[in-house]
């Protein structure tokens, strides 16, 4: 038997490993690609509403860091509409925006991604738990800066 939740993980904290290695070969940002919607496959069979939503913003910072605008902006607009269809807000929705500030500066678009960094810091005001809310703000400090 398949067990989609653990390779939803154990999916999803490969690609950090990916994204933090500072030698990549071309091979390696393949991987990222397909360990990253992999992941989203595997969390779409057994995964909530934030799981499916975390996976299309892991998705979006993949091609965000690839520098591949067009996906990055699917990806990150379809977060945001996760969100919103399902009510969901505090740390997911302040990402939500930060992915589309992150794929809207790889897009050229510096007006749209000024706003959605607006957007993100309002919303991350209203990140409940204290430690998820200083990973938001390294976060976006690192995209601002």
């Amino acid at each position: 038997m398949i067990d989609h939740r653990q390779l939803g993980v154990d999916l999803f904290n490969y690609v950090w490993t990916l994204l933090d290695k500072s030698d990549r070969a071309p091979e390696d940002e393949d991987e990222l690609i397909h360990a990253a919607h992999a992941s989203r496959f595997h969390w779409g069979k057994v995964g909530t509403a934030e799981n499916f939503g975390r996976g299309e913003w892991q998705i979006s910072r993949v091609y965000s860091v690839l520098g591949r605008a067009e996906p990055a902006l699917h990806h990150a607009r379809r977060y945001l509409e996760i969100c919103e269809q399902n009510g969901i807000a505090d740390w997911d929705l302040a990402f939500a925006y930060e992915a589309l500030a992150r794929a809207s500066r790889v897009a050229g678009d510096e007006e749209a991604a000024r706003d959605y960094l607006r957007r993100a810091r309002e919303a991350g005001e209203q990140i409940a738990d204290k430690d998820d809310r200083e990973h938001f703000e390294a976060d976006i400090a690192e995209l601002a800066g």
